[in-house]
């Protein structure tokens, strides 16, 4: 019987499926490749926004606080947006007539607020609590970046998962005195890993252990895990402070090693 296929067949379709495979590798990693590029995730792109507010203007230049604008950062999930008032509570007197400023007087003329284009923005599937981390000795710089010196805002971080472990990981490298969260000019000491540890400890930070690791406390169950989703401020998620000394105990009361802490 005459052979149907040609003795170079088997070669053939070896180099086929090792090339598959291959292209099936490299597929994966140009896809995670483009996934954390600033291209997807927008890091360093400013963001047009109705007015260009200007926060090297008006923190790096004015000096305005934080919390000036965002006043429910101490207290709750959402940082918040100045309304309407708290920006004409300036510019009823300076540059009342601006052009660039229209919007704004627009917006109190029609009772509706600006509608600001989000920099920030998590997945539906995360969940992120600002008043958390402020409290915890966490700096607004940290993540979003010298904002002193952004014109126009921009994305610092990407906000990944990878880069949100990082820290809570490692909170030591990252955390500062409680007094410079909203210092945009604090830089981390030389020896901020021994200073990061004892600030740790201070503000009882629970950290994130490796996978494997013994848990530092019992998991919640689904009800109590849901009840948690209803968090919003700082109170909520710590036991009674009792004052020992110069600092209060504070204990955390859900463990970072509970996924739902983040995923509700």
């Amino acid at each position: 019987m005459a052979q149907i296929f040609h003795p170079n067949t088997n070669a053939i379709s070896r180099a086929s499926i090792f090339g598959a495979l291959f292209a099936v590798v490299i597929a994966g990693w140009l896809l995670d490749s483009f996934n954390r590029s600033d291209y997807w995730t927008e890091v360093g792109v400013p963001r047009a926004q109705p007015v260009p507010f200007s926060h090297a203007h008006h923190v790096g230049d004015i000096g305005l606080d934080c919390r000036y604008c965002h006043a429910s950062v101490e207290t709750s999930a959402f940082a918040g947006m100045p309304a309407t008032e708290v920006c004409l509570g300036c510019h009823s007197q300076l540059f009342n007539k601006a052009a660039i400023l229209e919007p704004v007087r627009a917006s109190l003329r029609e009772q509706k607020p600006l509608q600001w284009n989000r920099v920030h923005h998590l997945k539906e599937f995360a969940y992120f609590n600002h008043s958390i981390h402020v409290a915890k000795g966490v700096g607004c710089s940290t993540c979003h970046g010298p904002v002193n010196e952004m014109p126009l805002m921009w994305k610092q971080n990407s906000l990944s998962m990878q880069w949100c472990l990082q820290c809570h990981r490692h909170p030591e490298n990252y955390v500062r005195p409680k007094e410079a969260v909203f210092d945009m000019d604090w830089q981390p000491p030389a020896d901020q890993a021994e200073q990061g540890r004892r600030l740790v400890e201070l503000y009882h930070i629970a950290k994130l252990e490796p996978a494997g690791a013994a848990p530092q406390e019992p998991r919640k169950s689904a009800s109590a895990s849901k009840a948690a989703a209803a968090k919003s401020s700082p109170d909520d998620y710590f036991e009674e402070e009792q004052q020992t000394g110069a600092a209060p105990v504070v204990k955390f009361r859900d463990p970072l090693t509970n996924c739902s802490v983040c995923h509700r």
